[in-house]
């Protein structure tokens, strides 16, 4: 009797193995059939080739997905930290950031936001300009408010009104408007993009395309790539675009390089130091 226990207790053992790693399998496939490569829990990275290529470059977009239940989402700068500017790299090995870009363009000081900025209750810039696009975390209570957003400047929906939910909050100029509506006419004038977006899901997008493009053929290969994108806003672009990962045995320093009427090539090998940028680190159990 006891051996007849043992092997059906073997069996459903074995049993439950197979069905635990066929379930494993199931999802790492679909991960690498989808296109996104997982690089640590809640945080994938997914490389886009344009559909129409661009005069310079490989054409390719890379996205930084965070669910924002499992990455935290930091803003760090000159005016905040009493450092000088760096690289995106730079300031992620000083504060311990697994991926960091672009917080948003700057004054002609060289370090003051473009913008509304606060972090956490500290403002950095109280000023608000006509930017139609604000991103906005830490919010005062997860169980009404999503851990990130990004809010669109229009119709009853002010800077108060974020503020009041949210100790932290970036505005910077708008690249597409919910529910994924590209907010920009057709031009000449194109560049190297570092953005900052929101999907369906409510992840974090961190976006990067060293390729030159115009804004709105830029916003509409995002919008037909099937990623979900309902909301995006500009950070920067031309040579001081940046994005830095370092993830497990992940790393990547992307910088881009061209910009319309002031330096129209692709020539640029280093990343430039620029002084505030937004980085990701693993939300702890409080939330900070």
């Amino acid at each position: 009797m006891q051996q007849t226990f043992d092997l059906m207790t073997s069996r459903w053992k074995r049993a439950y193995l197979f069905t635990a790693l066929l379930a494993l399998f199931s999802v790492l496939s679909a991960g690498a059939n989808s296109g996104w490569q997982l690089l640590a829990p809640g945080m994938e990275l997914r490389r886009l080739k344009t559909s129409v290529p661009g005069t310079v470059g490989d054409s390719q977009i890379v996205i930084l997905r965070m669910d924002p239940d499992l990455w935290q989402l930091e803003f760090v700068g000159t005016g905040n930290s009493g450092e000088s500017s760096h690289t995106a790299r730079a300031w992620s090995e000083a504060h311990h950031f697994v991926a960091a870009i672009n917080a948003g363009m700057f004054d002609t000081d060289g370090k003051t936001h473009l913008g509304y900025l606060r972090f956490r209750g500290q403002v950095s810039n109280g000023r608000a300009n006509d930017y139609k696009s604000v991103a906005a975390f830490d919010p005062t209570d997860t169980k009404h408010s999503p851990r990130f957003h990004i809010f669109d400047l229009e119709g009853s929906t002010d800077l108060n009104y974020i503020l009041k939910d949210y100790s932290s909050a970036v505005q910077n100029l708008r690249l597409i408007k919910r529910p994924g509506e590209n907010q920009w006419s057709r031009q000449i004038k194109k560049w190297s993009e570092a953005a900052l977006g929101e999907d369906s899901a409510g992840h974090i997008l961190f976006i990067f395309c060293r390729t030159p493009f115009t804004m709105h053929d830029l916003n509409q290969e995002l919008l037909s790539a099937g990623i979900g994108l309902v909301a995006a806003q500009h950070l920067e672009g031309g040579p001081e675009a940046q994005l830095y990962v370092h993830a497990g045995d992940v790393e990547l320093e992307l910088f881009g390089s061209y910009e319309t009427a002031f330096r129209e090539d692709d020539s640029n090998g280093i990343a430039w130091p620029v002084p505030n940028v937004l980085g990701v680190r693993p939300r702890t159990k409080s939330g900070h």
